[in-house]
């Protein structure tokens, strides 16, 4: 399920951007300051690169590439 980033308030999806980019595994050695990361990652979603997925069984958040998420997602 795709969960539109303009319907999130505002701090939670910073929180939620801030966790994304904190992960394990996303910041391949890049010491880009987190203010950077997060931005880059806003700027995906509002440029439409980026979607938001939530899965209902484990009730997490990711962010994936737009080309990344099944075609029929797009078009809910």
């Amino acid at each position: 399920m795709l969960i539109p980033h303009d319907l999130i308030e505002a701090e939670t999806l910073t929180r939620l951007l801030e966790d994304f980019v904190t992960r394990e595994g996303t910041d391949n050695g890049d010491d880009t300051p987190l203010d950077t990361r997060v931005a880059r990652a806003r700027r995906a979603l509002e440029k439409g690169q980026a979607v938001i997925v939530f899965d209902p069984d484990s009730q997490q958040c990711q962010l994936a590439l737009r080309e990344e998420v099944p075609k029929e997602w797009l078009e809910e």
